[in-house]
């Protein structure tokens, strides 16, 4: 009887968190309060690469999670305090010459490209984009870029304008 009612129990937690995603209990509810300094913004993401999850929030009140996927290597992802720079619908993906659309593009068809500055040199060529390989997200994979679900950057997008911070951290 005692295992029939744990067995129900856990799934019911599953159900609850496939659900609501962005359902946060005890400590994950203390490591998704946003601190107050940035409660200000409008819109703040805080992307964690030790979850692999990106946190949205508005005017300091978290509104959704998504499952992400970061760098290979800890050090392939930056850390610190960005900004959205730029919003692309089906960019291509230069370094193999993909156009945009073409579903064997990696980058999916939406780009958050993000102006990433650390230690006073400045790069444009990371990014929270969707993703042809929707099985990685959640992994540690990327050459530094943020990949999402194609169906969650695309709520993003929406959301998000050129200059929305973001913060990457472990």
């Amino acid at each position: 009887m005692r295992r029939r009612v744990y067995g129900i129990a856990l799934l019911l937690a599953v159900l609850l968190c496939l659900a609501f995603p962005s359902f946060a209990t005890g400590a994950q509810a203390a490591e998704t309060k946003l601190d107050a300094k940035y409660a200000k913004y409008e819109h703040f993401i805080v992307i964690d690469k030790s979850d692999n999850r990106l946190y949205y929030y508005e005017e300091g009140a978290l509104v959704k999670s998504f499952a992400v996927a970061t760098g290979k290597k800890p050090s392939y992802t930056p850390e610190g305090l960005f900004s959205i720079r730029e919003k692309i619908k089906n960019r291509p993906y230069y370094k193999e010459k993909i156009k945009g659309g073409d579903p064997k593009n990696p980058l999916g068809d939406r780009w958050l490209g993000l102006k990433v500055t650390v230690d006073g040199k400045t790069s444009y060529a990371y990014g929270i984009h969707g993703t042809n390989n929707e099985s990685s997200i959640g992994k540690y994979v990327s050459a530094g870029c943020i990949r999402m679900h194609n169906k969650s950057v695309h709520w993003l997008y929406d959301q998000v304008t050129t200059g929305t911070p973001v913060l990457i951290r472990k």
